[in-house]
């Protein structure tokens, strides 16, 4: 095996003559603003621009997902994977100024946690790597994954089972944060649940004893819960709320439901303290002589690091180091720094050395490709210091010039990691041993139960069939 070289200015370039798609995508996805499980037309005009730009369409409603697709270019290996997402999240919809001002066209939802970069920087960085491979001549795949629903209950949970990530020698993604780093590091494992319980109706006042309370039942449970964090360990997280919990106090409850997520380090210790869960959910209905449904809907792996893809991805953060934010865009940073209550100190202007391995409490999908092939990823500051994803400021910096620039800045890193994953034999090598050695003896088991076909919060109204005939004017098998 060889390896090929290729001078990183040239891609570098590539990317900035595909700097207007890129601008154009993030713009038509913000302003979309589609939540998880609903983007069909952010999933539709993604796939168009993708076919007008020379992929073939793999797939759509891929594994189950109806807004979620594959497309692919090129022919043989290597073979390079990159993820695109790009569902909104509820209630965070604003203007892109400086104050909280909600969209004057009503749109509600909006883009906190940027996904509309994440779709056109991945977007650019695939056709930037078309491009370099055409005209250098050099061989491989690139595959483009439409990660749809990465808010609730991510595609690439759904993806990894069909094993759909396999065969490629590596993965790429990218996230907007307010630093300037690469995503050496891990995050926890998780698990979904609803847990149900159903009891019998009576005249609270009149006749309590013929009912059997559903309320109880859940408020028992919850108890057991609260207890159990004296005795799991430090790493371990437990939150819940309840979805309902009667309706009417004169009246003896018969239905109650309790949304419930455990996280640890691992998938090891999230699947036994699962079980505790449900054996005190199944106490709690005996106690009360109630019956109980509990779910186990969706899960996520811990995200593997990759020491080798972490390095070479360092180098290129630190040569294409952080954007060059013009006054405006810091002085509109430090106004929303004032406005959101955070110190005025604009955006960011350094790139973070190469973190060792910290470990986040929050959980990703990606989590679950990084067990099935080396994946790594960039970030890049798309929020002023101090300014949190998931809120209205950061709906608002996502929607103009600091978003995009953001966006261009992370498709120059991905794009040019990406041509070292495809012209470097000896990367690659490292990549797979540093993957093999951290998941020996370990293989993937998806944690999604065997008879979820699809999300359990998917809409009755999106269908694959649907889904696809709203695709229609899109080539390729469903």
């Amino acid at each position: 095996m060889t390896t090929k070289t290729i001078d990183p200015e040239w891609v570098l370039q590539a990317v900035d003559a595909v700097q207007p798609i890129i601008e154009q995508a993030s713009d038509k996805l913000w302003q979309l603003a589609e939540v998880s499980l609903q983007e069909i037309k952010s999933a539709e005009y993604l796939l168009a621009l993708l076919q007008e730009q020379g992929f073939t369409i793999v797939s759509t409603g891929t594994a189950g997902i109806p807004t979620a697709f594959v497309a692919e270019w090129g022919t043989g290996g290597p073979k390079l994977g990159i993820l695109l997402e790009y569902d909104a999240l509820p209630g965070l919809g604003n203007e892109a100024v400086s104050c909280k001002q909600p969209r004057k066209d009503g749109t509600t939802s909006g883009h906190g946690c940027g996904h509309n970069l994440i779709g056109s920087a991945s977007l650019g960085s695939a056709l930037a790597l078309k491009q370099a491979m055409t005209e250098q001549g050099i061989s491989g795949t690139l595959r483009v994954y439409g990660c749809a629903s990465e808010e609730t209950e991510g595609a690439k949970i759904y993806m990894a089972r069909e094993k759909l990530f396999q065969d490629l020698d590596a993965v790429l993604h990218c996230h907007p944060f307010e630093h300037a780093i690469v995503a050496n590091l891990r995050t926890a494992a998780n698990n979904s649940m609803r847990v149900e319980f159903m009891g019998t109706t009576a005249h609270a006042g009149v006749s309590p004893w013929l009912g059997r309370s559903s309320v109880h039942a859940a408020e028992l449970f919850a108890h057991s819960i609260n207890l159990m964090r004296e005795h799991v360990e430090p790493t371990a997280r437990l939150h819940y709320v309840y979805e309902n919990a009667g309706l009417a106090p004169n009246v003896v409850p018969d239905y109650a439901k309790i949304w419930l997520t455990a996280r640890d380090v691992d998938r090891t210790r999230v699947n036994a303290t699962t079980e505790w869960l449900r054996q005190a959910a199944e106490g709690a209905a005996m106690a009360t002589q109630t019956k109980c449904n509990f779910i186990l809907y969706y899960g996520l792996y811990d995200l593997l690091p990759n020491t080798p893809l972490a390095q070479r991805m360092q180098t290129h953060l630190e040569r294409v180091g952080v954007p060059d934010w013009s006054e405006e865009e810091q002085t509109f940073a430090r106004e929303l720094q004032k406005n959101f209550g955070v110190e005025p100190k604009g955006m960011p202007t350094k790139v973070v050395p190469l973190q060792n391995e910290p470990t986040l409490g929050g959980g990703t999908d990606v989590g679950d490709i990084s067990w099935n092939v080396p994946t790594m990823g960039i970030a890049m500051p798309s929020i002023p210091s101090g300014i949190s994803l998931h809120t209205w400021a950061a709906t608002a910096t996502h929607g103009m010039s600091i978003g995009k620039k953001a966006a261009v800045a992370m498709a120059k890193i991905m794009a040019v990691t990406g041509l070292d994953i495809l012209t470097d034999s000896e990367l690659r090598q490292a990549a797979k041993a540093d993957f093999e050695r951290r998941t020996a003896g370990k293989p993937y088991v998806s944690p999604l139960p065997d008879d979820r076909k699809q999300p359990f919060g998917m809409p009755e109204w999106i269908t694959e069939d649907a889904c696809r005939e709203m695709f229609s004017g899109v080539k390729g098998d469903s």
